[in-house]
């Protein structure tokens, strides 16, 4: 059995740093190599339904797993205040994540929250959410009434015994598929459509999954197996390049290459040419997109992370729960913005080459902790 790794990491997440000169946010926030602070991303829980194998793995994640208590797990009230102090420095995009989201509950009432709040120039926030599907069917039209624009599903097949070798728990895909058409229904779309390709394992299921999105309102995206975190035993000989993704569905449908909706974005957009809809690749193997990311997570317990590929945190919910001032906490958040020089994926890009089939995990933070 893979030795258990409980990434809660309080003793490498020190407290963010008040500096004794205060300043007032301008809504333009760059870190060291220049990258804007444009995306939150908002873990409301460390638990989730399902064990992926690539996420969740069961060996790791089992009924002895020590979560985070509840006590420990940033309030509503307090998530919403955070989500404030980073909308003054720009950030215009939140999408909330988990773990599995729809476990918290009462989410809908994080998301009227997060509703209220506008950019400094009155524009509303692009409010977003990642799910595995499997409560959408019955939260979908709360979420929608609640203010949510969009959300992304997670769905690794269509082939039902893929599917549940994948996600561990015997969920079946039947029941993915109504939760993304009840999504639809309550107007949360465009819907995304994420596939994580495990080489081996679901990448049979590149051209099935193709063939039943096309043509649909779904945008059907496929993601490089990464090696997040430690527990997933990530090995590079797994990965199935986007570029091999690409030339496999292009032979039975013709893609064609477009542009991107805004800079940042991390899928790289193809279209059918006989106008059947589009395909994303996520290429954070491959293809690294290190040097546009605008993003930063805040983790469950208020931990935040400059790069998915963390290994340290730094802890905001102190200065919360202490009675700091959204200025300080502000100026706080400047000063690690503006230090931030994480590029994880393109160093690993560059030496991609020459990994060891099992690269050196390095203790990075787990992915059900900060959100993919």
């Amino acid at each position: 059995m893979a030795e258990k790794i409980i990434m809660v990491a309080d003793a490498r997440a020190p407290a963010l740093a008040v500096p004794d000169t205060l300043e007032t946010p301008n809504g333009l926030l760059a870190d060291a190599l220049g990258r804007p602070l444009h995306d939150l991303r908002i873990s409301v829980t460390d638990r989730c339904n399902f064990r992926c194998v690539y996420c969740m793995p069961k060996e790791v994640f089992d009924k002895d797993y020590a979560y985070l208590p509840h006590s420990a797990l940033l309030n509503f009230e307090e998530i919403a205040r955070v989500a404030r102090l980073f909308v003054a420095h720009g950030v215009e995009k939140i999408r909330l994540t988990g773990g599995e989201p729809l476990l918290r509950k009462n989410l809908e009432r994080l998301v009227e929250q997060l509703r209220a709040i506008e950019t400094p120039s009155g524009r509303p926030l692009d409010l977003t959410l990642t799910t595995n599907g499997s409560l959408l069917a019955k939260k979908a039209q709360l979420l929608k009434d609640a203010g949510l624009d969009r959300v992304t599903v997670s769905l690794d097949a269509i082939d039902d015994a893929v599917f549940k070798r994948m996600n561990d728990v015997d969920f079946a895909v039947a029941d993915v598929l109504a939760g993304i058409d009840a999504a639809h229904a309550a107007g949360l779309g465009p819907i995304k459509v994420n596939m994580v390709v495990k080489g081996g394992m679901n990448d049979d299921q590149i051209l099935p999954m193709a063939r039943h999105f096309k043509g649909t309102p779904a945008i059907l995206r496929f993601i490089e197996y990464m090696d997040v975190g430690a527990s997933n035993g990530w090995n590079m000989t797994e990965v199935v390049p986007s570029g091999e993704v690409v030339r496999r569905i292009s032979a039975e449908m013709p893609l064609e290459p477009i542009g991107a909706n805004y800079a940042g974005e991390t899928a790289q957009r193809w279209r059918y040419v006989d106008g059947g809809g589009e395909v994303g690749m996520i290429s954070s193997v491959t293809q690294a997109f290190c040097r546009d990311c605008s993003r930063i997570r805040l983790s469950t317990e208020g931990k935040l992370y400059t790069c998915l590929f963390a290994t340290r945190g730094h802890d905001l919910r102190e200065l919360l729960r202490a009675g700091r001032t959204d200025q300080e906490m502000q100026t706080a958040i400047a000063r690690l913005w503006r230090a931030r020089d994480d590029r994880y994926s393109e160093t690993r890009t560059v030496n991609t080459a020459g990994l060891s089939p099992r690269a050196e995990s390095a203790q990075k933070i787990e992915m059900s902790y900060i959100g993919g």
